[in-house]
C-alpha cells in the first residue's frame, strides 16, 4: 500500500515538473518572440528612415512620396504608416536627427585646454560645415532657393536656430565664467552667425573661398577683442 501511495506521488510530481517545465518553456519562447519583433520593428523603422533620407537627399522635400520611401526601403507602403503617420512626420523625425547629430559634432569640436574664443569657433564652424556639406541639407538648400518649399524653408530656420540657441547657450557660460564681457547673449550669437555665414557663402560668390583659418582670425579681430575682459 505504502508502495502505491509513494508511486502515485511521484506520478504527480513528475506530472506538476512537466507542467512547470512546459509553462517556463512557452514564457520563454514568447519573450524570445516578443524581443525579436520588437528588434525587427526597430530594423523596418531604420531600413526606412535610411530609404527617406535617401529619397530626400536625391528628389527634395516636395518630390519624394512615400511609394518611392517604400520601394527604396523595400517594405509595403502600409508598414511606413504603423511608423510615421505621413511624409512631413517622417521629414521631421529624419530632421531631428540631423540637428542632434550636427549638436554632438560641435560638442567633440570642443577643446577644454583651449579659449574660449578658440573653441567658440570650432563649435560654430564645424555646425556651420555640417549644415553646408550634409548631401540632405545641400538639396534641401537647393529646393529652398529653386522652389520655395515651405516645409523646407521652416527646416532651414530650425537649423539656424538652433545654432544660434547652441551658441547662445555657450555665450552665456563664457559671461558666467567671466571669459567674456557681459552681453546679450541671443543678438550676439546672431551676429555672429550672420558674419560666419557671410565669410563662408557670400564672400566666395566674388572672391577666392577664405580657409578655415582666416575666418577665425577675422572672427577673433571683429568679434572676440571687442567680448574679451
Amino acid at each position: 500500500m505504502g508502495a502505491f501511495f509513494y508511486l502515485q506521488f511521484n506520478f504527480l510530481f513528475d506530472k506538476l515538473f512537466l507542467y512547470r517545465l512546459t509553462i517556463s518553456f512557452i514564457w520563454s519562447v514568447g519573450q524570445f518572440i516578443k524581443k525579436r519583433g520588437a528588434v525587427l520593428g526597430v530594423n523596418r523603422k531604420q531600413m526606412i528612415l535610411d530609404a527617406a533620407t535617401k529619397s530626400f537627399s536625391l528628389f527634395g522635400f516636395k518630390a519624394t512620396t512615400m511609394d518611392q520611401v517604400a520601394k527604396l526601403a523595400n517594405v509595403g507602403k502600409g508598414t511606413i504608416y504603423t511608423f510615421f503617420k505621413n511624409k512631413e512626420e517622417l521629414f521631421d523625425d529624419i530632421i531631428s536627427g540631423l540637428i542632434f547629430e550636427m549638436k554632438a559634432a560641435a560638442d567633440e569640436a570642443i577643446d577644454p585646454v583651449l579659449h574660449f574664443h578658440e573653441n567658440l569657433h570650432r563649435a560654430l564652424f564645424k555646425m556651420i560645415e555640417f549644415r553646408s556639406q550634409h548631401q540632405l541639407m545641400i538639396k534641401l538648400f537647393q529646393e529652398e532657393r529653386e522652389m520655395g518649399t515651405p516645409a523646407v524653408q521652416e527646416v532651414i530656420a530650425k537649423f539656424e536656430q538652433t545654432i544660434i540657441s547652441y551658441i547662445k547657450e555657450k555665450l552665456i557660460i563664457g559671461v558666467e565664467r567671466k571669459e567674456i564681457e557681459s552681453c546679450d547673449p541671443e543678438i550676439t550669437a546672431f551676429i555672429i552667425i550672420k558674419m560666419y555665414i557671410a565669410l563662408i557663402f557670400d564672400w566666395e560668390k566674388r572672391h577666392d573661398p577664405l580657409s578655415k583659418e582666416e575666418i577665425a582670425k577675422l572672427f577673433e579681430r571683429y568679434i572676440v577683442k571687442g567680448l574679451s575682459k
